[in-house]
C-alpha cells in the first residue's frame, strides 16, 4: 500500500502549500507594496503622513487573505479602497497600477467562483472604477504637466489606464478560463460516474440472472419429476424436493453474496469464497440430479484470476441453464475448460435434437447476450448455435494474459 508520507524515490520534489498560507503570505507582501509605492514613486510622492499611506496598504492588501471565502464582498472591499486612495492621492504617481493589484487578485478569485452574469458586474465595476479615479487624479490632485510635443493624449493614459485595464481583465479572463476547466472536468467526473453505476447495475444484473436462471431451471425440472412420482416412487420424490431445498438455499447464498457489496453500513452480510471453476463439479453433479449427464473435463485451471475465474464458471453455469431449460431430448452434456499456452477455451455441447421450429433454439436471448458480454470484457470470442445433426453448442475462448489488465475488484461481488 502506498504511503503518502514516504518521499518519492526518483523525480522533482513537489510541495504543495495550502490555500489559506499562500493568500495570507499574498495579503502581506500586497500590503507592504501598495503601502510603499505612495511613499516612492516614480513621479511625485504622497505628501501627506505616511500612516495614511500604511493603513492604504492594509486596506488594500490584507483583505486578500479571505478572498476564497467571500469573493465579491472581499472585491468590493478592495476596489471602494483602491478607487478611494486614488481619488485621495493615496497613490504614487506613475505606478497607480499598483494600487489595483490586490483588486486582481479579489477579481480573478470572484471569476472562478461566481456566475457569468456576476462575474461581467464584477469586471465592469472593476474596471469603471479606475476608468473614473484615475483622470480624477490627474486632474485634481497631480500639477499640470507641460504638453508634449506631437502627443495627442496625456502619457498616463497609455501607463496608468492601460496598465490597469490590461492587469485587471487577464486577471479576470484566468478566473473564467479556470472555473470553465473545472467545470468541464466535473461534467466528466459526473458522466464517468454515471457510466460507473449504469456498468455495474448490469452487472448485477447479469449475475442475478444466472443465478436465478440456473436454480429455477433445476427446481423446475425437479419439481416436475416430484410431481409425477410422488405416489408412485416416494423415495424419489423425497430426493427431488431435497434437490430442490439445496438449489434454493444454494441460490438465496449466492445472492445474499451478490447483494452483500450493497450494504453501506450495519453488519457485513454473510459470504463465502468466491464461485470459480472448482466448484464446476459441483454444479455438474447438481445437473446430473436432473436426469441430464455432464462429461466435465477440466484442464489446468487451478491458478486463474478470481475474476477469469468467476466469468468461466458462469459461462459454462449458463450453458448448462440453456441446456435444461431448451434441449430437445438431450441426455447428456460434454464440458470442456482447457486451459493452456494459447489461452483458457471453454467447450459446452449437447446431444439434444434441434426440434421443430416452435422449440428450435436461435442462440438469442438474454443469457448468450450475458455470456458474450462477460467474455467481450476479456477480448475473447464466443461462438454458439445449433450443431448440424445434433443438440447446441458453445465454445470461448479467452487470451492468455486474460484479466492481467482487470482489477479483480470489479467482480469482487462475488467473493
Amino acid at each position: 500500500m502506498h504511503d503518502p508520507s514516504a518521499r518519492p524515490t526518483g523525480g522533482a520534489l513537489r510541495i504543495t502549500a495550502p490555500p489559506s498560507l499562500v493568500d495570507a503570505v499574498a495579503a502581506v507582501l500586497l500590503a507592504l507594496l501598495t503601502a510603499y509605492t505612495p511613499l516612492d514613486p516614480p513621479g511625485p510622492a504622497f505628501d501627506g503622513p505616511p500612516w495614511a499611506a500604511w493603513l492604504t496598504g492594509a486596506l488594500l492588501g490584507l483583505p486578500v487573505a479571505v478572498r476564497r471565502l467571500w469573493p465579491l464582498p472581499v472585491l468590493a472591499l478592495i476596489l471602494g479602497a483602491a478607487v478611494g486612495a486614488t481619488v485621495a492621492g493615496v497613490t504614487g504617481a506613475g505606478a497607480i497600477w499598483v494600487t489595483y493589484v490586490p483588486v486582481a487578485f479579489a477579481l480573478y478569485t470572484a471569476a472562478t467562483t461566481s456566475g457569468a452574469r456576476w462575474s461581467v458586474v464584477a469586471l465592469t465595476l472593476s474596471l469603471l472604477g479606475p476608468a473614473l479615479a484615475i483622470p480624477w487624479y490627474y486632474a485634481v490632485r497631480m500639477p499640470p504637466v507641460p504638453a508634449v510635443t506631437n502627443s495627442e493624449v496625456p502619457l498616463w493614459w497609455p501607463v496608468e489606464l492601460g496598465i490597469t485595464a490590461v492587469t485587471l481583465s487577464a486577471a479576470w479572463a484566468a478566473g473564467r478560463m479556470v472555473r470553465w476547466r473545472r467545470t468541464v472536468t466535473a461534467r466528466m467526473a459526473a458522466q464517468l460516474a454515471r457510466e460507473a453505476v449504469a456498468d455495474e447495475r448490469l452487472r448485477i444484473a447479469r449475475e442475478l440472472h444466472d443465478i436465478i436462471g440456473h436454480s429455477m431451471s433445476l427446481i423446475a425440472v425437479k419439481a416436475t419429476v416430484a410431481n409425477h412420482i410422488a405416489e408412485e416412487r416416494p423415495q424419489e420424490a423425497w430426493a427431488a424436493l431435497a434437490a430442490i431445498e439445496h438449489a434454493s438455499r444454494t441460490a438465496m447464498t449466492e445472492i445474499r453474496r451478490l447483494l452483500g457489496v450493497l450494504r453501506s453500513d450495519g453488519d457485513p452480510a454473510e459470504l463465502t469464497p468466491a464461485l470459480g471453476t472448482a466448484e464446476l463439479p459441483a454444479l455438474a453433479e447438481r445437473v446430473r440430479a436432473t436426469g441430464l449427464w455432464v462429461d466435465l473435463t477440466l484442464v489446468g485451471t487451478d491458478d486463474l484470476p478470481v475474476a477469469v475465474d468467476l466469468t468461466v464458471y458462469r459461462i459454462v453455469q449458463e450453458a448448462l441453464t440453456n441446456v435444461l431449460r431448451h434441449a430437445v431430448e438431450a441426455t447428456t452434456c460434454r464440458v470442456r475448460v482447457v486451459v493452456s499456452a494459447d489461452g483458457i477455451d471453454i467447450e459446452v455441447v449437447d446431444d439434444g435434437r434441434t426440434g421443430p421450429p416452435t422449440q428450435r433454439r436461435t442462440g438469442g436471448g438474454h443469457g448468450l447476450v450475458g455470456m458474450r458480454e462477460r467474455v467481450a470484457m476479456y477480448g475473447g470470442t464466443l461462438v454458439a448455435g445449433p450443431q448440424p445433426r445434433a443438440g447446441f453448442r458453445v465454445a470461448a475462448h479467452l487470451p492468455h494474459d486474460a484479466g492481467d489488465d482487470l482489477n479483480d475488484d470489479v467482480l469482487a461481488a462475488d467473493g
